[in-house]
């Protein structure tokens, strides 16, 4: 393994699945990767990702859908927090908008660009195998009809 797999390997560590298969990333995660120190630093680049969804007239609740939690504060209290779950797509718009002088960043443009494209031509290889399927003229229970009334003849 070299050390951009290694370094890949970081974004696919916080990667989650959902009770429908979904993957998803922890806009919190995504940002402690990233190297923010500060959660509200990171929403600027998170604010600016769903402004470039919006404008690619996208969904966005199909790809930033906003959830709460509880972080630890100290003397062992706890505070009520948002956080976003995020497509990869909207991982891919928010390493598009963080700040560029990060080396991790970088890394994260190219993997979310690679994995992104990635996952189009895998759709798009299952949408022409699809397509190859052609629908029978005739259906079993005609078929079976056929070949009944054929013994009868």
């Amino acid at each position: 393994m070299n050390d951009l797999e290694i370094n890949y390997n970081v974004f696919e560590s916080i990667k989650h699945i959902d009770e429908h298969g979904y993957e998803y990333w922890s806009a919190r995660e995504l940002g402690k990767v990233l190297e923010y120190s500060e959660y509200r630093k990171f929403l600027l680049a998170i604010n600016k990702a769903i402004v470039a969804c919006k404008l690619s007239y996208q969904n966005i609740d199909d790809h930033f859908v906003q959830t709460g939690g509880m972080i630890n504060i100290g003397k062992g209290g706890k505070r009520k927090v948002t956080d976003y779950k995020l497509s990869r797509y909207a991982c891919y718009l928010i390493v598009e908008n963080a700040d560029s002088k990060k080396e991790v960043v970088a890394l994260g443009q190219t993997y979310f660009a690679v994995q992104t494209r990635r996952q189009e031509l895998s759709e798009k290889d299952y949408s022409l195998l699809t397509e190859d399927l052609k629908t029978p003229e005739k259906s079993l229970k005609e078929l079976e009809k056929e070949k009944i009334n054929s013994y009868i003849k």
